[in-house]
């Protein structure tokens, strides 16, 4: 393995425990020069800086041509990946009809959703799971036009082979989301039709840097709808008329990118480029290997793929929740990705090997299990679990008499899920000690998405409008043991406007229950007599991404919904939960 340039190596200086670039790659020093150096020139401007700092443009696009083996009338700047996607969604052909899997990042699923809401296209899902050619082939129907991947999984570091999809899907459009790989994989990017990266993961070029590269298959069938002045084939030519869009990738272009962000991209791509994409390759999965040798050494599960796999390691750890063994690395100065389902660890070819034994003994810190889990059947109304929430029961009822007529406080207890409510004081919402908590505070325990809300709008469950916060709870190993929330009674005036999040406030289980089962169907769009296979497990995912299954006789009750057993409801679950996951492969 050829070592990297000193020179690369020396352009970063992040902590040795930081293991987090899939989420975010500090910046070289290249970046924060170039940075510094065009803010510097444009804060003494003069009559050619303007012209000067805009060539920066260029240079950004030639180094992105030459990574991806193109040219730069086939390239064109964005500020983010969700921007790229989102002009591919709406300027693809009016009526074409896209398949994208539907465990996709948010990013390249919510542009297709859109584009399908206005009406410019069709989406078809493909289940959840690896994005094989196989599985492509399989959902191919003659109707699709359009096929959207990413290169690598976020959840799995799964690496899409695309020579294959691209030999399956034949002279379909190809749409390839390379965030999580461009830079830093070697793949033939040349066979995508558009191809969208972000420069502020792994080419560490910071926010606000991103590209397009479109082919001529593309240019000729698009309409750039998403297009503005600077995308137009005379963008000088201030004649008060609208001109069309340029017939290169420049007519995606809405606006001029700042020439300090394009400069600082430039710098980035370029020291990819100058230290060699599979050199800088092959160092990670050198650290890959490593840290999942150390992962299964103490006791750990890899979860994530274990061959065509990227600079992604995900893993849980037997008896500890993700949220528990998250603490744990925080408080031994590892950076890492904590999902509800597993933790993700991402290194980079400059992470020092030394982290390797930080990890180990971080790991070897988790002496014992979660004392709280959401599963644990619910004690009887009114008894607290916990010595840290029963000291809060006082403060429910004093911060409610602070805030006087019009405001609820609650206590939520999760070790009694779903019968959650331990404090109450205030009637906004109708509800009692022992109730349940809401649809949307289920849907983030099971998710693991503890973080606080603060200050969102949402309705009561009489339609008028609420402004509400909820504070997390942990006990001392960091894990979310309950929540305190405030509602607060809003003017009639801005009943119109739409609700930050949309929440209900059940009385008692059984209308959660309802409430999350008809919702679940409502979105299948089918009824449950007409049901398949495919639909009745879609409910299942649905739910069980709903924190339906946290409550206690949920099997039962789904099963009789959807006129199948207990046990088939099971199967379905385990399904669901593979597909998101998918360990060992």
């Amino acid at each position: 393995m050829k070592p990297l340039s000193p020179r690369y190596q020396l352009q970063f200086s992040e902590p040795e425990g930081y293991l987090d670039f899939a989420r975010f790659g500090p910046p070289s020093h290249a970046v924060l020069d170039t940075t510094a150096r065009l803010l510097e020139k444009a804060t003494h401007a003069g009559p050619a800086t303007v012209d000067e700092l805009m060539r920066e443009e260029t240079r950004a696009k030639a180094a992105a041509a030459r990574l991806c083996r193109s040219d730069i009338d086939h390239i064109v700047l964005l500020p983010n990946t969700s921007l790229g996607l989102m002009q591919a969604a709406f300027n693809a052909p009016v009526g074409s009809t896209v398949l994208v899997s539907e465990a996709e990042f948010p990013a390249n699923t919510y542009p297709w959703a859109r584009a399908e809401q206005a009406g410019r296209l069709t989406v078809r899902q493909l289940p959840g799971g690896f994005v094989t050619a196989d599985r492509v082939a399989e959902a191919l129907t003659d109707d699709i036009s359009m096929v959207s991947v990413s290169a690598v999984d976020f959840r799995t570091g799964y690496r899409a082979d695309l020579a294959a999809l691209r030999d399956v899907i034949g002279d379909r459009l190809l749409v390839v989301d390379a965030i999580q790989g461009f830079g830093v994989i070697e793949e033939p990017w040349e066979v995508a039709d558009i191809l969208v990266v972000g420069g502020q993961k792994w080419l560490r070029s910071g926010w606000g840097t991103g590209f397009a590269m479109l082919s001529d298959r593309m240019a000729d069938q698009m309409d750039p709808i998403l297009s503005g002045w600077t995308g137009a084939r005379d963008p000088g030519l201030f004649d008060n008329e609208i001109h069309p869009a340029d017939y290169t990738a420049a007519a995606w272009s809405i606006s001029n990118l700042s020439p300090v962000t394009s400069g600082a991209f430039a710098a980035g791509l370029e020291l990819a480029e100058e230290a060699g994409v599979g050199e800088i390759g092959a160092q990670i999965e050198m650290r890959v290997n490593a840290l999942e040798d150390a992962l299964l050494s103490s006791g750990a599960e890899i979860v994530s793929a274990r061959r065509r796999r990227a600079g992604i390691l995900a893993f849980t750890v037997p008896e500890h929740t993700a949220e528990q063994v998250g603490a744990a690395l925080t408080a031994g100065g590892i950076a890492a990705t904590i999902r509800p389902e597993h933790v993700r660890l991402s290194p980079h070819a400059t992470t020092s090997l030394e982290v390797v034994d930080r990890l180990r003994a971080a790991l070897g810190s988790l002496a014992t299990p979660s004392r709280v889990e959401v599963t644990t059947p619910a004690s009887p109304a009114g008894a607290v679990t916990h010595e840290l929430l029963a000291s809060f029961i006082p403060a429910v009822h004093g911060l409610a008499a602070m805030l006087g007529p019009g405001n609820e406080v609650l206590l939520h207890d999760f070790s009694r899920l779903p019968d959650s409510i331990a404090a109450i004081a205030g009637d906004l919402t109708h509800r009692t000690v022992g109730g349940p908590m809401t649809d949307l505070l289920l849907g983030l325990i099971r998710r693991g998405t503890t973080q606080d809300l603060i200050n969102y709008r949402t309705n009561n469950p009489d339609g008028r409008p609420i402004r509400s916060s909820t504070v997390f709870l942990r006990d001392a190993d960091g894990v979310a043991i309950g929540c305190l929330c405030v509602n607060s009674e809003l003017s009639e005036s801005v009943s119109e406007v739409p609700p930050d999040r949309a929440e209900s406030f059940p009385p008692d289980v059984d209308s959660l229950q309802r409430f999350l089962v008809d919702r679940a169907i409502t979105k299948v769009g089918i009824e449950p007599a007409q049901m398949k296979k495919q639909h009745k497990a879609a409910v299942v995912r649905e739910l069980d991404e709903a924190g339906f299954f946290l409550i206690r006789d949920s099997v039962d009750h789904v099963a009789g919904q959807l006129d199948v057993t207990r046990y088939t409801i099971y199967n379905y679950l385990n399904e669901v939960r593979a597909d998101t996951t998918a360990p060992g492969a």
